[in-house]
């Protein structure tokens, strides 16, 4: 059943349609992310669909009584003296009048009089008090605020005096207390460090009702969402699983309308010269015959196959000619903080970044990171220790807040400040960073955060830098232009730091994470899945530092020799003792279950290799492609059904 279905959507703003044609439905207790580039219109749909905007076309049913909830993706200015606490509190409302009847109740009862009719109403209204969770209310409260960052200190503060970023995150909290049918999130983790947003993942993993969320945290998308519409300005297109399975299916639907278009435009070519070349001779019956069918073919609806569509997207490189010395980063017993107040916002343990690594640097907003980079940088020297740069670098940084654009200044003006070049060939290069037509000529003030978040980059990507330091480089980038970054960073043979919330790139990147925490920089030498791996067998931190590392041999190519506690060791010896226990039944049973599903798996993915051999060769006829076709799409759905039983069975509950 579902919750809100909307059909033939669309809107425009004047002449420009945003959208249109979006058709779709959220059943019940289904997770749906909605991804797209910038500005195709995914407030929007998210606005229309709460309830708030009304569509130029089209229509949308919400079933009836469901309660909806939206956060957009900034906190609207709100009049209210309530203290944060009392915010949440509002929750509650019914909940509370509930608990004043009983305390009135409560007097009654001292009456005599009144006792036995105030003790029949009093434990008729207290069991459904309790149902309700009126004793619990509160520890609920305390848990979602504490899980979305706010200390207890907090909790009286009025919510006029939070700033913005705090302002949605209580709004965030109070929606998941009021637990509406539906849930519409617009860049929930938008004001959320990475302990937050990973509550919050828990917490959506386990809400009962449903979620329609728009996030360019691909990562946080992976964990909660089970389906992804990818929408455009024309279609809305569904996908089964989570980010990554989005990503997969979308690569294979691409390739296999590549294949079905070149296909048939190679056939319509072919009956083309057929026609040009006898329609006038002794075969003119069969040209005018193959004439009239390949008529019929252009007029028939969906008969012919679109090219598939090609988004702009950031066309970017980094590159280096010059070749740093081997021990990048070194530091000695540093206390990180400002000078004004002496104030140490932590301590770092004695570091090493080798060439050619590229480390993560995660922690609480606010524990010091990007006051760490300009450590670093030489811009605030160390309360405490020393900070050594290698040889040979040149660095480059990209800041958090864009620091290094001049907001009187335009694009243009901006890149022209790096390395001087004619207006045309300025045009050209910013073109390639999604600038065009007069944007190259705005002010940078009046840029989007995302608009920033580009030219930054351009900036960046003329420097020839061997060592780069980035502080949150896909704030505001939409999925598109995260995933060239991350393809570019990838490929970069510098040295890089990375300050960043977003997991999904640094899952992709980092050689070692340096964890932020209470105080003090821990670092782990491995990449983030293994970082995650070693927090949840609560392995104790001392264990992630490596104890020893041999010195580079010149090459650049670095041994490392890891020596780790003792309690480390005995905990992979409890694991590997695990592993050698004689399987129970029920484990054998679970195997057996698997190899029939990977069997099946197998089979499937045979099969839809042989459709899309068939539709190759199918010469491009329209009723054999869409049958084929067809086929294609109930095989891949029976695929699909059978990867997502292998992962029940292959991870059970507990």
């Amino acid at each position: 059943m579902s919750l809100l279905t909307f059909s033939s959507l669309s809107k425009s703003f004047g002449q420009h349609d945003i959208f249109i044609n979006l058709t779709g439905a959220v059943p019940h207790e289904s997770r749906v992310g909605i991804v797209g580039p910038n500005g195709i219109g995914k407030t929007t749909l998210l606005r229309i669909l709460a309830g708030l905007d009304e569509p130029s076309g089209g229509g949308v049913t919400r079933s009836r009584g469901v309660r909806v909830g939206y956060l957009p993706q900034e906190a609207v200015a709100t009049e209210t003296k309530n203290t944060l606490w009392e915010e949440m509190l509002t929750a509650f409302t019914d909940l509370l009048k509930t608990e004043s009847e009983l305390r009135r109740l409560e007097s009654l009862m001292s009456d005599p009089a009144q006792y036995e009719s105030a003790m029949e109403k009093y434990g008729h209204l207290q069991e459904q008090f309790e149902h309700s969770g009126g004793y619990t209310y509160e520890i609920r409260i305390k848990q979602t605020l504490e899980g979305l960052g706010f200390e207890s200190s907090e909790y009286h503060r009025p919510l006029i005096q939070l700033s913005g970023g705090q302002k949605t995150r209580a709004l965030l909290a109070r929606l998941l207390l009021e637990a509406p049918d539906l849930l519409i999130l617009d860049e929930p983790t938008n004001h959320l460090d990475i302990h937050a947003v990973e509550w919050l993942e828990k917490f959506l993993g386990e809400w009962h009702g449903s979620v329609l969320i728009v996030s360019h945290d691909r990562y946080f998308l992976d964990e909660v969402v089970n389906k992804v519409w990818e929408i455009s300005a024309t279609r809305m297109e569904e996908y089964n699983g989570n980010y990554s399975a989005f990503v997969l299916q979308r690569s294979e639907r691409t390739e296999r309308q590549r294949r079905e278009y070149e296909s048939q435009q190679e056939f319509i070519a072919k009956e083309q010269d057929y026609i040009r070349r006898n329609i006038a001779g002794q075969n003119t019956a069969q040209a005018k015959g193959r004439r009239r069918r390949l008529d019929r073919l252009k007029d028939t609806d969906g008969a012919i196959v679109e090219r598939p569509r090609e988004l702009s997207t950031l066309n970017l490189s980094l590159n280096t000619d010059l070749r740093s010395g081997d021990r990048v980063v070194e530091t000695h017993d540093v206390g990180v903080g400002y000078q004004d107040d002496k104030k140490v916002l932590f301590y770092a343990p004695d570091v090493l970044l080798w060439r050619g690594e590229i480390a993560a640097l995660i922690g609480p907003n606010g524990a010091g990171k990007s006051t760490f980079l300009k450590t670093l940088l030489g811009q605030i020297p160390p309360l405490k220790g020393k900070v050594k740069l290698g040889s040979n670098l040149k660095v480059g940084y990209f800041a958090q807040a864009h620091e290094g654009l001049n907001p009187e200044r335009t694009p243009i003006e901006e890149i022209q400040g790096v390395r001087e070049m004619p207006v045309p060939q300025a045009r050209d290069y910013l073109a390639k960073f999604l600038f065009t037509g007069d944007d190259v000529f705005k002010k940078v003030s009046v840029l989007s955060g995302g608009e920033r978040g580009r030219l930054a980059l351009a900036k960046l990507a003329m420097e020839g830098a061997n060592f780069l330091l980035l502080d949150e480089p896909t704030n505001h980038l939409d999925i598109p232009s995260q995933e060239i970054l991350e393809a570019v960073l990838s490929d970069f043979e510098g040295t890089i730091l990375l300050v960043s919330h977003d997991r999904y790139l640094i899952d992709a990147l980092a050689t070692q994470v340096w964890s932020l925490e209470e105080g003090k920089l821990e670092v782990f030498r491995g990449n983030y899945h293994e970082y995650v791996e070693m927090k949840e067998r609560g392995e104790s931190e001392e264990g992630w530092e490596r104890r020893e590392i041999e010195e580079s041999d010149g090459t650049g190519n670095r041994g490392k020799k890891l020596e780790v506690s003792s309690k480390k060791n005995d905990k992979e010896e409890k694991v590997k003792g695990k592993k050698a226990a004689k399987p129970s039944a029920e484990e054998r049973k679970r195997a057996q279950r698997i190899q029939e599903i990977e069997r099946m798996i197998e089979s499937l993915e045979k099969r839809l290799a042989e459709i899309g051999t068939e539709i190759e060769s199918s010469g491009g006829e329209a009723n054999k492609v869409r049958e084929l076709s067809e086929e294609y799409a109930s095989v891949e759905r029976d695929l699909q059904k059978h990867i997502e039983d292998w992962e029940r069975v292959l991870q059970p509950e507990g």
